[in-house]
């Protein structure tokens, strides 16, 4: 007999606006293993809480607010880190495109790895997958690590391999001030971002503490204590070393 394939589920949002094109469902789904210093949903880390659901009856709720998507709206599945669920993430967007709908997944690219078997299960994926919402934290590697605990090789692979398959990805970057907002490291960033051929939009994203809360109720030290958010100069500097403005989908 068959295994059902369930999702670990956090929270769902009925209109995004800012996960994708257009309106859009989005799914954030429990479990991360980085740990990134200015993360806004520590709550989203543990692989084993919340609630679970199948592919079935996950899609059955996204499809009853389908009326509000228009052309350009879909389905977002966000984090958490939807990668480590790549079974559910592969069953749900198989039905969801069966059902004519855009599909997005907003990744930091962590679980990546041309290995198998998660290799062969990431190029299945992608026959289901429109677009890739892509989170490079930092280029240089030894930041990165410091930023996230995780080095960032894997996550610039998964870049390159996305571009030689032509998959549109969105690149996001959070500014954080002492941390990645450095001017040599987001020109290297840029050069690396002209070896791709498939980003559709840049977006710097100013780092915030509103998630800092849930750290104080979680029991963990906030390591940005002190850092306060970029200012206005140093976003619109980011902008201009990531020349933002020239990519199609970039919008102000």
């Amino acid at each position: 007999m068959a295994t059902t394939v369930t999702g670990n589920i956090h929270s769902l949002e009925s209109f995004g606006s800012v996960d994708g094109p257009g309106v859009r469902y989005v799914v954030f789904v429990q479990g991360c293993r980085m740990r990134c210093q200015f993360c806004h949903n520590p709550d989203t880390w543990k692989l084993d809480d919340n609630q679970i659901m199948t592919p079935e009856e996950l899609l059955s709720k996204a499809l009853r607010y389908r009326g509000y998507w228009g052309a350009e709206g879909g389905i977002t599945v966000s984090g958490g880190e939807p990668l480590l669920q790549i079974d559910f993430l592969l069953e749900f967007f198989k039905l969801a495109k069966a059902e004519g709908v855009h599909t997005v997944i907003d990744t930091a690219g962590n679980p990546f790895t041309r290995e198998e078997p998660f290799f062969g299960k990431f190029k299945e994926l992608m026959k289901y997958t429109d677009l890739l919402l892509l989170d490079i934290k930092e280029i240089d590697t030894k930041k990165h690590k410091q930023l996230t605990g995780f080095g960032n090789e894997n996550i610039l692979d998964m870049a390159s391999y996305l571009s030689e398959i032509g998959k549109p990805v969105w690149i996001r970057h959070v500014l954080v001030p002492e941390r990645s907002d450095f001017d040599e490291d987001l020109i290297r960033l840029n050069t690396f971002l002209k070896t791709l051929h498939n980003v559709e939009r840049v977006e710097v994203l100013p780092y915030h503490t509103l998630g800092v809360f849930k750290w104080k109720e979680l029991g963990h030290a906030y390591p940005l204590e002190g850092i306060d958010p970029p200012s206005k100069e140093r976003v619109e500097n980011a902008n201009r070393l990531l020349h933002t403005e020239e990519y199609t989908g970039y919008l102000k």
